[in-house]
């Protein structure tokens, strides 16, 4: 059981929620949260030094309790599960859409501290829901944002901008988290320009460590296989951004 440090509100939907206990993990890796009462469910982790965060979009019964909590309350917290990101080169673009951007905010701060240069692409629908700009910033990444409105940066998708960007210049790896349909459009970006890729999938997980098959995807398991996969296992999955699995196990359109 954790004690819950503090809230944040990040954007207009997205919140952090910060406990007082510290979990050494893998950026990428991700823990099963317990709300007692209500329910359990997968969480990235987006900080662990100076006490674990976890990042999330306020959406359903579970993550609306979640930021109900304050001070003092305490939530179960299991893991860290999962297989996180590798730094590969010294050049890297990290693509982030939406609340994607928690995984990949540790991410970015390792990597520079590892004296990678960091390309971030961060994909919003609107200015208002950009998350963890400044954080890229004060980590050393040159920023860049896309919202599909136009309201800040680039209008259109975050997979134009990075297009725009890789053509700018000589990269050697590609990160990314978000919607698998942008998933889909930078895997086969990474496949012309024969560049290596790893990125994190998000599927329903029930137990977290392989039992379930609620996140199973093409005969993987996104909970103990991934949840990052590089392109290798990407380009065999011919259920990327088509089908998944739902909360009963019927195979239903992303």
């Amino acid at each position: 059981m954790f004690t819950v440090s503090r809230q944040i509100d990040e954007t207009s939907s997205i919140k952090t929620i910060r406990f007082k206990e510290g979990l050494a993990a893998t950026p990428g890796q991700f823990v099963m949260v317990w709300v007692p009462g209500v329910d359990e469910f997968p969480m990235s982790v987006s900080y662990s030094a100076n006490g674990l965060g976890i990042t999330y979009q306020v959406l359903g019964d579970g993550t609306k309790a979640l930021a109900s909590k304050v001070h003092g309350d305490r939530i179960g917290i299991r893991g860290p599960y999962g297989k996180g990101f590798a730094i590969h080169g010294k050049r890297l673009l990290v693509v982030a859409g939406g609340a994607g951007m928690a995984p990949l905010a540790p991410f970015v701060e390792e990597a520079v501290t590892h004296k990678a240069s960091v390309d971030l692409v961060i994909g919003a629908r609107t200015s208002s829901n950009v998350l963890f700009e400044s954080r890229g910033i004060q980590a050393g990444a040159k920023v860049h944002i896309s919202t599909d409105d136009g309201t800040k940066g680039f209008k259109g998708l975050a997979v134009e901008l990075a297009e725009s960007v890789l053509a700018g210049g000589k990269f050697d790896s590609i990160y990314a988290c978000g919607p698998e349909k942008m998933l889909f459009g930078l895997l086969r970006i990474a496949e012309s320009r024969r560049l290596p890729m790893q990125a994190s999938l998000e599927r329903i997980m029930k137990c977290g460590i392989g039992v379930c098959d609620s996140c199973a995807i093409d005969g993987k398991h996104v909970c103990t296989d991934g949840p990052v996969f590089s392109e290798r296992d990407l380009s065999t999955f011919g259920e990327l951004a088509k089908t998944k699995l739902d909360m009963c196990g019927r195979k239903v359109p992303v």
